[in-house]
């Protein structure tokens, strides 16, 4: 028994800025998600997790490869696009076909093309841990940024 409401555990997580990624598999899909968090740096383990309430549940929990892209400020039609669809994104935006055959995006502050590593219950989504294969990264990428259900930019 808890003292607090879903909406109300929402809206306190909510105070915590997170970044935003879209996470791709083959087919090709792309889910948005900011329960995206570095785990261990040897091996080198990312781990995020999508609802299970997504119609993208099984794709991407079952899915041997994928791809976190890690969105530049400028990204925010793709974050968008991609909590709405899973697969409409894909004729309006220019990709590449990376590894496996997993989508890559261009101008992210970071791209981690993974293989599962594991996959644990996490109430109502799942904790999908990757082992990253290789990385690419711009240090000059601003952030898109996503606090309190908006998408501020950093000073």
């Amino acid at each position: 028994m808890t003292d607090f409401t879903s909406r109300e555990l929402r809206d306190a997580c909510g105070s915590f800025a997170t970044g935003v990624t879209v996470v791709t598999v083959a087919g090709p899909l792309g889910f948005t998600a900011n329960s995206f968090s570095s785990l261990s740096l040897d091996p080198p383990l990312v781990m995020w997790a999508p609802a299970r309430r997504s119609a993208r549940f099984e794709a991407f929990t079952e899915a041997e490869r994928f791809t976190i892209h890690i969105l530049n400020a400028e990204q925010l039609p793709l974050a968008t696009g991609f909590a709405r669809s899973g697969d409409a994104p894909f004729a309006e935006l220019p990709w590449t076909e990376g590894p496996g055959g997993v989508p890559e995006f261009d101008g992210c502050a970071a791209v981690l093309r993974c293989t599962r590593h594991a996959t644990h219950p996490g109430g109502d989504h799942a904790i999908v841990v990757g082992q990253v294969e290789s990385v690419d990264h711009d240090p000059d990428a601003h952030p898109l940024v996503f606090h309190a259900g908006l998408y501020p930019r950093l000073a």
